[in-house]
């Protein structure tokens, strides 16, 4: 069993408004990831949220178990990683971690990534986009020390580099699992895209 955690911890300063909440054909980044995150091998969820926890957990139907708050927030994102594995039962297999500013992966991909992890038992699964890594990244639970003890400057990449002989590229056409929609230049840019 696999969990699925969802990173929205942060500030979203650049954006001016929660990423979480930005809309995207028709509903919330949140919504679409939450959507997407549906697979028979994933049993668990966890959405961690920050400083705009109370909007998004009001705007979003969240299960209050699915919910992490993540107070360490401002150290960086690694901490928002170590909050939801934290808060993860014993027998998780591994977890597949979304950003909400790569929100535009589609479910395919996603149960790709996943049939290539229990396919190959490697312990780091990402999407490949002509020739540039992507989201969302599959970490098995053998990594999880690596992820909890990670150095906060480098976070989650450190334990990717760490293991770059054992990594399962997954090669796909989607553009949006390497699409950092952070600011809203970017957002603005997949409006006019989408019109």
């Amino acid at each position: 069993m696999l969990a699925a955690v969802i990173l929205s911890g942060g500030a979203s300063s650049r954006m001016g408004s929660p990423k979480a909440l930005l809309p995207y054909q028709g509903r919330p980044f949140l919504e679409h990831l939450l959507d997407v995150s549906h697979h028979p091998n994933i049993g668990v969820r966890r959405v961690v949220l920050g400083p705009h926890a109370e909007p998004i957990a009001k705007a979003v139907h969240l299960r209050g178990d699915e919910i992490v708050i993540n107070a360490d927030w401002e150290a960086g994102q690694l901490t928002s990683v170590q909050a939801a594995l934290r808060s993860l039962p014993e027998n998780t297999d591994g977890i597949i971690l979304f950003l909400i500013d790569h929100p535009l992966v589609s479910g395919a991909l996603v149960h790709e990534l996943i049939e290539r992890f229990l396919a190959t038992r490697k312990p780091i699964v990402l999407p490949l986009y002509e020739g540039r890594r992507g989201h969302p990244v599959i970490f098995a639970a053998a990594l999880y020390g690596e992820l909890l003890s990670a150095p906060m400057e480098t976070g989650a990449r450190a334990v990717v580099w760490a293991h770059a002989a054992e990594i399962e590229e997954v090669r796909t056409n989607e553009e949006g699992c390497i699409l950092n929609l952070n600011d809203p230049e970017a957002f603005e840019k997949l409006r006019s895209n989408n019109n």
